[in-house]
């Protein structure tokens, strides 16, 4: 047991009296609970013996508002807005029976864990009439001047590429990653060895890059839609990353010699860097004109999942397998923030237009909204792609988010193991989803126009939803 489960080992010995919840016959608002009225009861009533006045467990005194803002010994046991963060409500929900408090006895019953997370989540209100401690928070969609990448003149269209002849595969390759260009309308699709050009209108096919160095893992076009960057490679052999012309299909640059397969890449706005990561657990950001390494970023602990660069260029968010997010400066390599909320693999991020949301979306089913400025977690769905469960099943049905992809306007497209594609306003509200037949979608994005949703799947299908008329 860890010091911060020591805390809070005495406040709940014994809950087997009902739960009392005071005003609520006075018409007070249940949805928004405060300390005086809601909490301060189950306190006094389960832990103030512990923790209270004449004597303080673990220094920690829950007597009145102000000795449990303090905290104890092991420092704060509650976080404003962040349930998930706090000590005391992941003592009383953790799942190990030896861990969770309290300690040698049933589980407390939902209703109460919910109210201590609504309170919690709510933002501490000590009364009916005080005021969340979650600060208020501008997150409209405001585009910053000069990071479109508006192209000067005609956007970038693949013509006359060199003729590459389609692979015949014994079963389909799954769409591991797609991305559409800006400013015109053109979709990249990774393909075995290959890389496809598809006309995201009139759905056609427009040619292929050969890619030799095998499966490619990420695809992304620049800002201006000139250059494609595609990463990838053969498992435990070789990893790569290479930019392209799009008009010509011409290499421009290889950057990396690695021995596994890049799993997660990006290139800087200003094209200058390359950024790269897999089973090695180190972030390596390389000089696109030269080579070189320009840094090592070596804080993750797990295998590196995703990265991407703010359309600023001012900051590098990279996240890994065991859910980790990490916000560095994109030039010095500095550390900024530690994004604690994912419990299993992050398996996308993505940055809004204007660099002020970052988006992360993992195998523990949640999606996040994350305010850069201080890292707090603006909008948290934890169930965003809810699985139905299959008659005769049991145990634990895969919820995980696969791909999660900005659009223009400051949209989100989500694609989940639960076979379903989500499209999430800026206020973090599902304003559209579709349903695949077969397979489960793993890559998706919105075309420049804002008016067709795509979604590469399990068995190399490629799907087209409109979302509204051009």
């Amino acid at each position: 047991m860890n010091r911060r489960m020591l805390l809070v080992s005495c406040m709940f010995a014994a809950f087997t009296i009902p739960l009392v919840v005071r005003g609520q016959d006075k018409g007070k608002d249940a949805s928004s609970p405060n300390f005086d009225e809601h909490i301060k009861p189950i306190l006094k009533q389960h832990c103030l013996k512990c923790h209270g006045d004449d004597k303080q467990e673990a220094d920690l005194n829950l007597q009145s508002f102000v000795s449990l803002l303090r905290g104890g010994g092991g420092g704060k046991v509650v976080e404003a807005g962040r349930s998930s963060q706090s000590a005391l409500y992941r003592a009383i929900t953790n799942p190990d029976d030896d861990a969770r408090m309290p300690p040698n006895s049933p589980p407390i019953p939902k209703p109460k864990i919910e109210l201590i997370r609504k309170w919690i989540d709510g933002g501490l209100r000590e009364s009916s009439n005080s005021k969340s401690m979650v600060k208020p928070r501008d997150l409209a969609f405001k585009p910053s001047a000069g990071a479109d990448g508006k192209p000067q003149g005609p956007p970038a269209m693949p013509v006359g590429l060199p003729a590459v002849e389609k692979l015949e595969l014994s079963r389909p390759f799954p769409v591991l990653a797609m991305d559409v260009s800006r400013w015109a309308p053109l979709l990249a699709v990774a393909d075995q060895d290959q890389i496809r050009f598809i006309h995201s209108e009139t759905e056609l096919e427009l040619g292929r890059l050969a890619f030799p160095e095998g499966e490619p893992h990420v695809i992304r076009f620049s800002r201006d839609g000139a250059v494609l960057m595609a990463a990838g490679g053969l498992p435990v052999e070789s990893g790569r990353v290479v930019l392209f012309d799009v008009r010509t299909g011409k290499r421009l640059a290889e950057v990396g010699d690695e021995i596994d397969a890049v799993l997660a890449a990006d290139l800087s706005p200003n094209q200058r860097l390359v950024a790269l990561g897999g089973s090695g657990r180190v972030v390596k950001v390389y000089s696109t004109t030269d080579g070189t390494l320009q840094n090592k970023l070596t804080k993750h602990t797990d295998w590196i999942t995703a990265i991407a660069f703010s359309p600023d260029g001012q900051k590098l968010a990279t996240a890994d397998r065991a859910g980790g997010i990490h916000l560095w400066d994109a030039n010095s390599g500095g550390i900024l923030l530690n994004l604690a909320e994912h419990k299993a693999a992050v398996r996308a991020l993505d940055w809004r237009g204007d660099s002020r949301i970052l988006a992360s979306a993992g195998e523990d089913g949640r999606v996040i909204w994350w305010d850069v400025v201080d890292g707090f977690p603006a909008i948290n769905k934890p169930n965003a792609h809810p699985p139905s469960r299959p008659a005769g099943t049991y145990g634990t049905i895969p919820n995980g988010v696969l791909a999660a992809r900005f659009d223009a306007a400051g949209s989100l497209v989500t694609s989940g193991r639960d076979a379903f594609v989500r499209v999430w306003n800026t206020d973090g509200n599902e304003q559209a989803r579709f349903k695949l037949k077969t397979g489960i979608p793993v890559s998706n994005v919105m075309t420049n126009q804002g008016t067709t949703v795509i979604s590469g799947d399990s068995t190399g299908k490629i799907l087209f939803w409109k979302t509204k008329n051009e």
